[in-house]
């Protein structure tokens, strides 16, 4: 039994624990109805890709992950310039477009103009009436051919990089890779004095 002057301990249970549970009862019909409409807006957008329109190969922000690709919100003007699209034309094609984003490489300037290129190239164009084809439009038998495309559209693949075997020398095992580390190492540190060195020989010389 507790000793001394203590408050009388009350459990609390009376919390009304019922009205605070949450159930997820329907989630096979917001499956359904999810499913429902992605066919209805696939319809509406026929005959454009289900997945959107085109976007860039981008880095991933800060060095936890700039080495890893995704997809960007738009080209820049500059790869819709290399790869000869207007910029009024580009939305109006299915390719998105951001006037904010700059290029700080030439190597992704030159990834996001092949894959404009190679989109250009697959690039089936309906014209805006049946009976009158504009310049650029494709041709009758490409329309009558085209299909709608289900699912992410030139989807970005990040490449493994492959490794080369080779056989184990008697150079590489008698190679003391520390060492050599300490002795590189060393050299960095003293090439401004050696160098000094060198020039104040040279200057005693001269005299």
């Amino acid at each position: 039994m507790v000793k001394h002057n203590n408050v009388i301990p009350s459990s609390h249970f009376r919390k009304h624990w019922q009205n605070y549970v949450k159930t997820w009862f329907n989630q096979p019909a917001r499956k359904t109805r999810r499913r429902k409409a992605r066919q209805e807006k696939a319809v509406k957008i026929f005959p454009c890709p289900t997945s959107g329109p085109l976007r860039p190969v981008v880095h991933g922000q800060t060095l936890k992950y700039n080495m890893k690709v995704r997809s960007g919100r738009g080209f820049t003007l500059e790869e819709l310039k290399a790869a000869s699209i207007p910029k009024k034309l580009a939305p109006t094609i299915g390719i998105a477009v951001d006037h904010r984003r700059k290029n700080r490489s030439l190597e992704g300037l030159q990834a996001n103009v092949q894959r404009l290129k190679t989109y250009k190239a697959k690039l089936v164009v309906f014209p805006r009436r049946a009976r009158k084809l504009k310049a650029g439009d494709s041709s009758p038998e490409e329309l009558a051919n085209a299909t709608q495309i289900q699912g992410p559209y030139m989807p970005i693949v990040r490449e493994k990089p492959t490794v080369e075997l080779v056989k184990v020398t008697n150079d590489m095992k008698t190679f003391k890779a520390y060492d050599k580390l300490r002795f590189e190492r060393m050299n960095e540190r003293h090439v401004g004095a050696r160098l000094k060195k060198a020039a104040e020989a040279e200057k005693e010389e001269k005299k």
